[in-house]
């Protein structure tokens, strides 16, 4: 069993159950194996050669396929071998595996979870760069629908007025503080 710590440290560390290392190590680790702990270069169950039975069995390991991302399960075969079997089972199906790609022309954008959106007015699947309804020739925007849809109102007022957005806000609605206000009027009074 690893000795602990240092004199004046007792409880900190632990030294490696190796015997030819015994290294002082502060964090070491614990084989769930054997029991032993173990510095950083003896932690596998390779580096201090265990002999329990959970080194032994290391797992299920399996095989990524590349046509359509399914896992296979090793079973002591060679990987080519797993995948020829996977291919000629009939489910490899590469179509899972494509990401659907944004549906206005041109555009070869991947939709993901983060940057998909659903248009409110079309119904159409695009990427965040053409979700606006002049990005993506909305349907709904040729055939003039009104309301929040696509625009609606506030898109049409914008059109009417020349591309010009009054300001929301008047000049005069900003507070400012009262000393800086008197100092304004005595300037302005001159």
């Amino acid at each position: 069993m690893a000795r602990r710590g240092t004199l004046l440290f007792p409880d900190l560390g632990a030294q490696c159950d190796e015997a030819e290392c015994n290294q002082l190590d502060f964090l070491p680790f614990e084989c769930d194996g054997c029991g032993g702990t173990f510095c950083a270069a003896h932690r596998t169950y390779r580096d201090h050669r265990c002999g329990s039975a959970k080194a032994v069995d290391q797992g299920r390991t399996v095989v990524v396929c590349p046509d359509c991302g399914d896992s296979i399960e090793r079973a002591g075969q060679a990987d080519r071998y797993i995948l020829d079997a996977h291919a000629r089972s009939g489910r490899c199906d590469p179509a899972r595996k494509r990401k659907p790609r944004c549906s206005v022309p041109r555009c070869k954008e991947a939709l993901t979870f983060c940057n998909a959106t659903q248009c409110k007015g079309c119904g159409l699947k695009t990427c965040l760069k053409n979700r606006f309804p002049s990005e993506h020739e909305c349907a709904a925007r040729r055939r003039g629908a009104t309301g929040a849809k696509c625009g609606g109102l506030g898109a049409r007022k914008m059109a009417a007025g020349g591309g010009h957005r009054p300001l929301g806000v008047a000049v005069r609605s900003f507070k400012i503080p009262a000393a800086i206000g008197r100092a304004l009027r005595v300037i302005w009074k001159k």
